[in-house]
């Protein structure tokens, strides 16, 4: 069944449909990973963009019911060189295309995707929709300049109401805008008693539950787009730990009186390098961010660079100086990995004790 891809830009690419048949509109994006395409798809992070592979077979290993970070696909579409008919693995219990038909979510193979990843590499990310082969792509690329991109990503992946994971150790009320199933699995092997509430939760209410320490998740579009849980994290501050990932990050630098833009084209991929500007150790990072914490809007700012990407010079981490509160852009959790930097949910947790600790001193 031939359809195409369409860009605002008027450019169309014709290619073979797998999964679902539907119609769809999103951001379209690349990603460079070469393996994790499971939880690429679950990731919330992506909810609203139609994802570029750049790896050109995809599906090889079929999809399992263990590597999900979420409870559904997130993507609104998938783009890919050639996806595997007769994927091969232990675990398999169903192909890419079969999968990705039960949640309506629709791919084209067989287009040309270095070149698709040319161009979003050129104009930045671009607007863009699956349609029938038939379809007229001046029309289509007309329809999607008019469409503006959505605003609710964070809404339509946050839990509805707050849940417990229970465990023997620090308390940690992880705020979900988005979260990954891998930052809630580093927070069950330190044994956290994890409390998962809600994206607009109040400071309030978080502070109600007792806790030891605040993690901000990763999650899906513009930080700006939430300003009630930037004002969230500003009142955090300064009484109790927070660590911030991805989104988190974002929005932590915003509480703390720093920029945000937005980027040509992102991060995505698993191979980032990044140096640790404390310890001079480099490490390789799963990333997947659009946005970017804006350097000349530190210099006002009671916060301090620790990260910064090798490829391209942006923050990839900060450190409250007055307070105990730091962030990275990438994901430490790394689902799926390299797992350079899950030491990091190490270092939040000696946060909580030191933190604990002080407090119980000054009483």
């Amino acid at each position: 069944m031939k359809r195409q891809l369409v860009l605002e830009n008027g450019a169309a690419f014709v290619g073979e449909g797998f999964g679902s048949s539907s119609e769809m509109k999103g951001e379209v994006v690349f990603n460079t990973g070469m393996t994790g395409y499971q939880e690429l798809i679950t990731d919330p992070s992506y909810c609203g963009q139609i994802v570029t592979m750049t790896y050109p077979l995809i599906g090889n290993y079929g999809i399992n019911r263990s590597d999900n970070e979420s409870a559904r696909p997130s993507i609104s579409g998938l783009i890919v060189k050639e996806v595997a008919k007769a994927p091969s693995h232990w675990q398999k219990e169903k192909t890419l295309s079969e999968w990705l038909d039960d949640y309506d979510v629709p791919g084209i193979e067989g287009i040309d995707t270095r070149k698709l990843t040319k161009i979003i590499r050129e104009y930045g990310t671009l607007r863009g929709k699956i349609v029938p082969v038939d379809a007229d792509p001046a029309v289509v690329a007309e329809e999607l300049k008019k469409w503006p991109l959505p605003t609710d990503q964070i809404s339509r992946v946050s839990t509805k109401s707050a849940y417990v994971t229970p465990g023997s150790g620090p308390r940690v009320v992880l705020v979900d805008f988005g979260a990954k199933q891998g930052i809630l699995r580093e927070c069950i092997k330190r044994n956290f008693d994890v409390v998962i509430v809600p994206y607009q939760t109040s400071a309030e209410d978080i502070l109600k539950l007792h806790p030891d320490g605040v993690l901000l998740s990763n999650g899906p579009g513009d930080p700006k787009e939430v300003p009630e849980a930037v004002e969230t994290v500003r009142e955090l501050l300064g009484k109790i730990p927070v660590f911030g990932i991805c989104l988190g990050h974002q929005l932590f630098a915003l509480a703390a009186g720093a920029n945000t833009v937005k980027m040509r084209f992102g991060h995505r991929g698993v191979n980032h390098p990044v140096k640790n500007l404390r310890s001079g150790k480099f490490v390789i990072t799963s990333q997947n961010h659009g946005f970017t914490v804006e350097k000349e809007s530190l210099n006002s700012t009671d916060l301090e660079v620790t990260h910064v990407a090798i490829n391209d010079g942006t923050i990839e981490g900060l450190r409250h100086t007055k307070y105990p509160a730091f962030s990275v852009q990438y994901h430490p959790e790394a689902s799926p990995g390299p797992d350079d930097s899950q030491d990091l949910f190490d270092e939040f947790l000696s946060m909580m004790e030191t933190n604990k600790k002080e407090g119980a001193e000054l009483a």
